[in-house]
């Protein structure tokens, strides 16, 4: 499931922090991260501060903005991967944190217009659809191939990190800024020093060998001709689409128990509001289990990693539906986020293991389209499904699904694998 090479030497996170550019593209990630988390809690704050359009409702606003929050994920995330390939990474990764920045004040000294406010968050929300491929293909120009599995383990701990942090501390940074930095532009002042924070640490990283990685001949190619090449890449390596579907299962995952987690809130006596706390436990246990492989992933070399963590997750879902005890089902989602990390971390160092650089903004591109449509789908369906079904019957078929598919990921990998040999 893993099919490389054990590293001579893996110091695991040792070894990364000794790697000064590898560092700083850390950090530019951990606050621009922050800065996208904290501006979604902006988003909502501010709309107070329109006045709705005629005939539009304000539960409608506060549709209509979130559409226009996550339409560029699905409509650009493949055209951000092909536009990373023709341009330097460096440049797209402290442009889009400027231009973010620059936006985000913009808001600030606009007219209170919905039609603008949309406009700008539509755009700002597009931006991050050419960082973050840009992102995920820099991490193999800084690090050294035996160190993938623990820079994937540091970058996955810190997307979920940030997750977890940025919701739970956007709103009271937001209010200080409010109180001390002013009302007219502080807390778009926050959220942009937050963005130019991650520009200046982007700034300082030196790509040695991305040369290496620009073909000259993609600035005369037509991007659609570009986007069908990609297209036959996936087909011809099928361990990379393999690992691809089984990131995308992930994240579908993931996506439902955002809306799952609002009624098991309510069944086990808290707040609606409070659901976040299953999903705090399961990032807890992501983490865990990314810093577990990051730092000791050598050793775990030649075990079923992903086929593991799928059978964790669907034990854990199943188990949620006789579960009556708050700290058991806090349990259980720590456990979950662990098995995710089994998934999630070795299945992203295989895709960079596998793909040749040139390669890189394309199929990080696709990836990060899929799994935009995957985020998007289960939080459309599993409303509906369960209220129609019930709760029990979408977490058994759940569980039912997730291990289904890690059992034919695995089986399927290792014909691919047989075929590679």
């Amino acid at each position: 499931m893993f099919p490389t090479e054990p590293a001579a030497i893996n110091n695991g996170f040792g070894a990364l922090l000794k790697n000064r550019d590898f560092m700083l593209l850390w950090m530019g990630q951990l606050l621009s991260q922050l800065g996208d988390k904290v501006f979604f809690v902006l988003m909502i704050a501010l709309l107070a501060n329109y006045p709705p359009l005629p005939g539009l409702a304000e539960n409608s606003m506060y549709s209509i903005l979130m559409v226009a929050f996550t339409l560029p994920a699905i409509l650009l995330g493949s055209a951000g991967g092909l536009f990373v390939d023709r341009v330097s990474k460096k440049l797209v990764l402290v442009g889009a944190n400027v231009i973010q920045a620059l936006l985000t004040l913009l808001i600030a000294f606009s007219p209170r217009d919905f039609i603008l406010f949309l406009i700008l968050t539509f755009a700002i929300s597009a931006l991050a659809q050419f960082f973050a491929p840009a992102e995920q293909a820099a991490i193999p120009l800084l690090v050294r191939k035996e160190n993938f599995m623990a820079a994937n383990a540091l970058y996955s701990s810190t997307m979920m990190g940030a997750l977890i942090v940025g919701f739970a501390i956007g709103e009271p940074i937001l209010s200080w800024a409010k109180t001390f930095l002013g009302t007219d532009y502080g807390q778009e002042a926050i959220v942009a020093g937050l963005y130019s924070l991650s520009a200046l640490a982007f700034l300082l990283v030196n790509f040695k060998s991305e040369h290496k990685t620009l073909s000259d001949r993609t600035a005369f190619i037509h991007p659609w001709t570009d986007f069908k090449e990609g297209l036959r890449y996936l087909k011809k390596n099928r361990l990379v689409l393999n690992a691809m579907l089984q990131l995308t299962t992930l994240y579908c995952v993931f996506a439902a128990l955002m809306v799952v987690s609002i009624r098991l809130a309510a069944d086990f006596g808290l707040k609606q509001q409070q659901f976040g706390f299953f999903l705090a436990a399961a990032g807890v246990g992501m983490v865990l289990g990314a810093a577990m492989l990051g730092h000791w992933g050598d050793k775990f070399h030649h075990k079923p990693l992903p086929l593991i963590g799928f059978l964790v997750m669907a034990g854990v879902l199943a188990m949620f539906t006789f579960t009556h005890n708050l700290l058991l089902a806090l349990t259980l989602c720590a456990f979950l986020g662990l098995g995710a990390s089994l998934i999630g971390v070795p299945m992203q160092t295989l895709i960079q293991h596998q793909t040749p650089p040139t390669m890189y903004g394309k199929v990080f591109g696709f990836q990060n389209h899929a799994v935009n449509i995957a985020l998007s789908a289960p939080l459309a369906i599993t409303g509906p499904l369960t209220d129609a079904l019930g709760l029990r019957t979408v977490l058994i078929s759940m569980s039912f699904v997730v291990a289904t598919v890690g059992i034919w990921a695995w089986k399927n990998t290792r014909r691919v694998l047989q075929d590679v040999i």
